[in-house]
């Protein structure tokens, strides 16, 4: 019993022994476990330093910063492999080799990207610089800044209206009235790309805009908007008539200071840039008569219902510049009816080109022979209210570049002559005499 007792006192007094050493091994561990990384980190430190971060000064061999961009996508490009575990000194020439063959090849790509020798070029070349406008690149500035293109589809709708006029054709008026158009289309172009300079900046299709790239200043801009608009409302007023200049003074306004702001703020916008489109023609049509009739109306219906299936196949595949931009465009916030509304204009063509018969202005040929490029654009706008998608868009759009000039095209060759509509008793007022003295010996 006494042997029994013995060992119990032992024992417990023992095991708080036995725990603190149990702590201190423990913990001697633990402090020999983390002084065991400070070696590692040591070892790493100072036999591989190139592994410790530092800012490592640019070379001079980079030109601009696109080359800088093309090296940074080289550098990301690179695939770095995992190689197996070896021993310290072989791992140490590998690190080695692989680094001096990693800056031989980017010496060589910066070489090839730079496509001079280094040191040729100064820190002062590589600045940013003032951009310096010559008198060379200004016509063609200028030609952007009006959108020319735009300008010319403009012009040539305006002469289609003087054309389908129901008089003898005077060049003098004819290019008074093209002339005049022109102008106050280039005006009207370029205050628009005044307004929109911060919006265009965020698009892709917009962000190489002279004004936006800085190629000429706003105050130039305005005083070139001032040169066009100015004299050609003043062509268009005393040279032609007081209605036609009203009518291009009234499509200046309504494009710079309603269309304008109306992109940005409702859908509304396109049935206002539609109303601006179909202006033109009826301008050619007051610039030959002098007066605003049926056949004015029916043109600039054309041109207004035409607008809708071009546009709306245009801005189909930019919805997304238009949304970086801010523009409320019906392919952005209501595709759906951006569609319909395709749609139903290329049906309304084919009413319009039957219309024109009923109304005295051209033969019952013209809308016969208008027929199917009629049903085949509104064919293609029937695949793009199903389909939905940027193939159909696009094909539609590309009819609708030739669509109107050829529609326009064959509306001329079936058009009504003066010596009919005198027999009638249908020419404007006006014009009766004008017709009977080129019939006159």
């Amino acid at each position: 019993g006494l042997f029994v007792w013995r060992l119990r006192n032992t024992g417990v007094r023992q095991r708080p022994c036995r725990f603190m050493h149990l702590y201190h091994v423990a913990n001697d561990r633990l402090i020999t476990f983390q002084y065991f990384n400070f070696l590692k980190r040591m070892y790493v430190t100072q036999c591989n330093k190139d592994l410790s971060q530092r800012a490592k000064p640019k070379s001079d061999s980079i030109v601009s910063p696109f080359h800088e961009l093309q090296q940074l996508d080289q550098e990301k490009k690179a695939v770095n492999k995992i190689s197996p575990i070896s021993s310290p000194v072989h791992h140490l020439w590998s690190e080695t080799s692989s680094r001096n063959k990693w800056r031989e090849l980017k010496s060589t790509a910066e070489t090839e990207d730079s496509g001079i020798p280094v040191g040729n070029e100064s820190k002062e070349d590589r600045r940013w610089k003032e951009m310096k406008l010559r008198l060379d690149d200004l016509p063609g500035i200028l030609a952007r800044l009006s959108k020319i293109k735009l300008t010319a589809l403009v012009v040539s709708t305006t002469s289609a209206g003087f054309a389908m006029a129901p008089v003898p054709f005077e060049l003098t008026c004819f290019l008074l009235a093209s002339l005049g158009t022109g102008l106050a289309s280039c005006a009207a172009n370029s205050i628009n790309q005044f307004f929109e300079v911060p919006f265009d900046s965020n698009m892709n299709r917009t962000k190489n805009r002279p004004l936006v790239r800085g190629q000429i200043s706003p105050l130039l801009a305005v005083c070139f908007a001032a040169s066009c608009g100015i004299p050609g409302i003043a062509l268009l007023t005393l040279g032609v008539n007081p209605l036609t200049g009203a009518l291009g003074a009234f499509n200046i306004f309504l494009y710079t200071c309603c269309y304008t702001p109306l992109k940005r703020m409702s859908i509304a916008n396109t049935w206002v840039g539609a109303v601006v489109g179909a202006i033109p023609p009826v301008m050619g049509w007051t610039a030959a008569t002098g007066t605003l009739d049926a056949g004015a109306l029916l043109l600039g219906g054309i041109l207004y219902s035409w607008q809708f299936p071009h546009f709306n196949a245009l801005s189909w595949g930019l919805r997304e510049d238009y949304s970086r931009g801010g523009y409320c465009m019906m392919s952005v916030t209501h595709p759906g009816l951006c569609r319909r509304v395709a749609l139903r204009h290329c049906l309304a063509l084919i009413g319009l080109s039957t219309l024109a018969p009923v109304l005295n202005i051209t033969t019952w040929t013209f809308p016969i022979i208008s027929l199917p490029i009629n049903l085949y654009i509104s064919y293609l706008g029937f695949r793009f209210y199903k389909d939905a998608d940027r193939s159909s868009s696009r094909k539609l759009f590309f009819c609708s570049l030739w669509h109107l000039p050829m529609l326009l095209l064959v509306m001329f060759t079936c058009k009504k002559s003066v010596l009919e509509k005198e027999d009638k008793g249908d020419l404007p007022r006006g014009s009766h005499e004008t017709a009977m003295e080129i019939r006159l010996p």
